[in-house]
């Protein structure tokens, strides 16, 4: 039992006037040296009184005595050191242990100096030295020789016992906090052993580990709104077709298109134009079947043309918006084969509106005239081999034919990547051209009947005032002319966009269908005029803008 539990025989509380703590211990199993007061008190060390084993006492007064002889009636405990003999001892060997039963010491008035009479009974006198009367050392023989390595612990500690003194043991009890640390460590101890052997057996020289594992990968559903991306990708892709062109040599273009109603695919002139005198289109849907495919009609002018494939393997067609509708900020999804790799979708905003984009070449001494396009710019990703792709918005319906890049080469026979600088053909525009192109072959030409002042640099743009190549700057019965403008004239908007070349009032004209109204502001003498004009067609279009 406890200190705190085990009766009170013969023990009275201590005189000391010192504070009495619970001494601590080591650990069982540490190799047993000098033994002293383990409560660190400064006091005298006190004996032990009795050694397990039957191991005689040190006596007081003697060699192998307390060498101070100070320790009143209790021991370093604070208690009265317990009887021999009795069947529960605080100190001492069981009772029967063959060495007769030991008497209680009786002390004089400290300082206290008593011995302890031999194991065989009697009782310690003061200057006794101790008898061993034990059978084992056959009376008065001398005692047995210190223990090896007995040093002494440090301030406050008992010396080395003296010869003949066994080493004293103490008896730890453990409260129910203590039983439960220990249960935890050696847990966390066995644990640990555990890993480590698990890891030293499974562990192969190279690094490896047959039994690693990162699990299964999680579950959930690929399904996405319809709204998203995602949703408005899975719904367009399948109408969105790649174009390889060759025209019998080693030279080919490539290029993206999409399928609308009856099985036609809209594309761009420069995708297609290759073939044009005898070259092969080869068309692959989403599904990579292909089919070959001939040309409808083409309008350089507006740089679109339309195919028609020999079979579609039951694509579905694509939906065509309201290019009037789109504002600046909208959200916007480009699809096509950029660089060949088919189905690529990227995204991005519409970044402005009615830019002027001159596609071809602007000189003159190509076969076919330049494309004068009034696009619609965006930052989506758009890059060779987009070309002819749909620009789609946040409903997955067409607002654009994407058509040209913005690169920072000036050369020609280079071609760069995308810089943030996309442009697609307004799908009004395409709407209108398709149909013409499918219905006749050819596609009319929006004009308003004047001839541009080229070399004029002033703001807005200036009618000419002499003829060119014998063309009056005024068409005589056109729309300019019934509307009252005159050779000279500087338009400054029109429908209210300021102008700010004569690019741009080409492109903004050719958006514009046959029939169309449209609203002029010009200066003449330094006054400021209005006019409305109506867009006509032009049955034979020519290289000269219009």
């Amino acid at each position: 039992m406890t200190d705190e539990t085990r009766p009170n025989e013969g023990r009275t509380p201590s005189d000391s006037p010192e504070s009495l703590e619970r001494p601590e211990f080591l650990p069982a199993g540490e190799e047993q040296g000098a033994w002293g007061d383990p409560s660190g008190r400064s006091a005298n060390p006190s004996p032990s009184y009795g050694v397990a084993g039957g191991q005689p006492p040190p006596t007081f007064g003697s060699a192998h005595s307390d060498p101070q002889g100070s320790y009143g009636p209790y021991g370093p405990y604070g208690e009265q050191p317990a009887s021999y003999g009795e069947s529960a001892p605080r100190f001492g060997s069981p009772a029967g242990d063959g060495f007769g039963t030991p008497q209680q010491p009786s002390f004089g008035p400290p300082p206290y100096s008593g011995s302890y009479a031999g194991y065989g009974g009697g009782t310690p006198q003061q200057g006794d030295t101790a008898v061993y009367s034990s059978p084992q050392y056959g009376g008065e023989t001398p005692p047995p020789p210190p223990p090896q390595n007995a040093l002494g612990m440090g301030s406050g500690w008992a010396p080395p016992p003296g010869p003949g003194a066994a080493a004293p043991q103490h008896r730890v009890a453990l409260g129910t906090g203590g039983l439960i640390a220990v249960a935890v460590a050696i847990a966390l101890i066995a644990s640990g052993l555990g890993s480590v052997g698990t890891y030293l057996l499974t562990r192969s020289g190279s690094g490896t580990d047959p039994s690693y594992t990162l699990g299964p990968a999680p579950s959930g559903a690929i399904n996405r709104p319809p709204e998203s991306v995602a949703g408005v990708a899975s719904r367009v892709l399948p109408s969105v077709v790649s174009l390889e062109v060759g025209n019998g040599g080693a030279e080919g273009a490539s290029g993206s298109g999409f399928l609308i109603k009856d099985g036609y695919v809209v594309t761009n002139n420069h995708v297609v134009a290759m073939a044009a005198s005898g070259g092969e289109i080869q068309i692959m849907f989403a599904n990579r079947k292909t089919t070959t495919g001939r040309i409808v009609g083409r309008d350089p002018g507006s740089d679109l043309a339309v195919v028609k494939p020999e079979q579609t393997f039951g694509t579905p067609e694509i939906t065509l918006g309201n290019s009037d509708q789109v504002v600046v900020g909208d959200p916007v999804i480009a699809i096509g084969s950029p660089l060949g790799l088919s189905g690529t979708v990227t995204t991005g905003i519409v970044s402005s509106l009615n830019r002027p984009v001159i596609a071809g070449d602007e000189s003159g001494r190509a076969a076919e005239e330049p494309a004068y396009i009034s696009a619609i710019q965006t930052d989506a990703a758009i890059n060779p081999g987009n070309s002819g792709g749909p620009l789609v918005n946040a409903k997955g319906e067409v607002i654009g034919v994407n058509s040209a890049i913005a690169t920072l080469s000036r050369s020609s026979s280079s071609q760069g990547g995308s810089i943030g600088l996309g442009f697609a053909i307004p799908v009004n525009q395409t709407r209108r051209v398709a149909q013409e192109l499918i219905t006749t072959g050819k596609a009319k030409r929006p004009r308003i009947g004047i001839v541009l002042d080229k070399n004029y640099r002033g703001q807005g743009v200036r009618i000419a005032s002499e003829p060119d190549q014998g063309r009056q700057p005024v068409d005589a019965g056109g729309p300019a002319d019934k509307a009252g403008l005159k050779a000279g004239d500087v338009i400054l908007e029109m429908d209210g966009l300021r102008l700010q070349d004569g690019n741009e009032l080409i492109a903004l004209i050719r958006a514009k269908a046959p029939g169309s109204k449209i609203t002029v502001k010009y200066e003449r003498a330094g006054q400021e005029r209005t006019a409305t004009l109506t867009v006509v067609a032009d049955e034979t279009p020519t290289p000269s803008p219009s």
